[in-house]
């Protein structure tokens, strides 16, 4: 049994007051941009909603497109019946024998909107659940919690009939909450990071600290594949490859006691804090969840902090390692992320990193760096950016920097 319509929920959209129609015409434009190859659907916008009428489309293919829309709560494969209670019932019965898996429980749940239709709702609600009863052995009804909940929907000029409820990505449209830069390592955190901030409506570029040949090449396609897996759920994402390696040595050089994470750290937050401005980024969002890692606790969180002006967003700070990877599993980042191609993180660690630094002690060791300044200007001049559109994969043009 194929279906012919959608029909798609925006959720916490309908919340929006003023601005709903504008956050709601962002949903519709990305629906009809990952739908594109379906030319003929036609779309029915309506309060917190949209109908589209598939016109013969693959339902599979359609399904797992919008599973990547940002402000789609839940879509429902649905099914057209006539405005007759006996095509009705046989519709509805079609659904119930059709289903992935067959309940031992269900409801019928009719609601009618055209009154000029010859049943009430309840008429027809004991009208299909007793003729699906007669024809399904085994079946009972349970009105309270029932596996499956079958709904009538009869409109003005069709009826429509669906039972499943199929969870889409939520959150808000892409781009309608401004601009950020993802500090994207090649682990299981910072894309989960990243997806969690874009479906909050954020528009993301990433940046990404490379030290060849202390990592290898390995690694930063790792970082690409997954910023590429990123870019499957937006237009298009921009990375940029720093390297890193001079700023990274240069600092190991010349202090490599325990506060040699805070300091590498404060080095890229100073580097990412300047590519965001260039690019008009108003935000960095990190990977850190609060307690993982010595660089992690609060007092390192703050001292590593302090060195940028610009907001950080931290969307995993209070997640548990099991909820992140099962977000990880279920965006496609996590078989990427465990590839056993290490970041420049891993590199020159000390044997007991400090977990509760000291700001002045920090600033005063990196004031004893006189050729701090000079490296991470270097490094920023020299940092590659590439564009994945589509998918596509292409190199910003030098000119670009300035």
């Amino acid at each position: 049994m194929k279906p012919d319509c959608l029909i798609l929920r925006f959720g916490e959209l309908t919340l929006k007051g003023r601005n709903r129609k504008r956050f709601e015409n962002s949903v519709i434009k990305q629906i009809r941009k990952v739908l594109g190859a379906f030319p003929d659907l036609r779309y029915i916008p309506e309060y917190g909603r949209v109908y589209v009428e598939l016109g013969g489309a693959a339902y599979e293919e359609a399904s797992e497109a919008l599973q990547r829309v940002f402000g789609l709560a839940s879509f429902s494969p649905a099914y057209h019946a006539p405005m007759e209670p006996e095509a009705i019932k046989e519709v509805a019965l079609s659904i119930m024998q059709n289903l992935p898996k067959p309940p031992s429980t269900f409801k019928v749940n009719v609601r009618r909107v055209n009154k000029a239709f010859p049943l009430d709702s309840q008429e027809m609600n004991y009208l299909i659940g007793g003729y699906i009863l007669e024809a399904i052995p085994g079946l009972q009804v349970d009105v309270r919690h029932p596996e499956i909940e079958l709904r009538v929907e009869i409109r003005e000029d069709q009826v429509l009939l669906y039972a499943e409820v199929i969870e889409g990505a939520g959150g808000f449209p892409a781009g309608t909450s401004g601009k950020a830069l993802l500090m994207l390592s090649g682990g299981i955190d910072s894309p989960v990071a990243g997806w969690l901030g874009m479906r909050k409506g954020l528009t993301l570029e990433a940046i990404h600290f490379h030290s060849y040949p202390y990592t290898s090449e390995r690694a930063k396609d790792k970082v690409i594949d997954l910023a590429h897996q990123l870019s499957g759920y937006t237009d298009s994402i921009r990375l940029h490859l720093v390297p890193f390696t001079d700023v990274q040595t240069s600092i190991h050089r010349e202090y490599k006691d325990n506060l040699l994470v805070t300091l590498i750290r404060r080095a890229m937050y100073r580097i990412a804090e300047q590519i965001a401005d260039r690019e008009g980024l108003s935000a960095l969002v990190t990977g850190e969840s609060l307690g993982q890692v010595a660089s992690q606790t609060l007092p390192s969180l703050n001292v590593i902090g302090r060195v940028v002006t610009l907001p950080i967003l931290q969307p995993l700070m209070m997640m548990d390692k099991q909820e992140i990877i099962r977000i990880a599993e279920s965006i496609g980042t996590f078989p990427i992320s465990i590839l056993p191609y290490e970041d420049c993180c891993s590199l020159f660690l000390p044997p007991s990193p400090s977990t509760n630094p000291n700001l002045q002690m920090v600033e005063r060791i990196e004031n004893g760096m006189s050729f701090l300044p000079e490296l991470i200007q270097q490094a920023i001049d020299q940092t590659e950016t590439i564009e994945i559109v589509h998918g596509q994969m292409k190199k910003v043009p030098d000119q670009h920097f300035f």
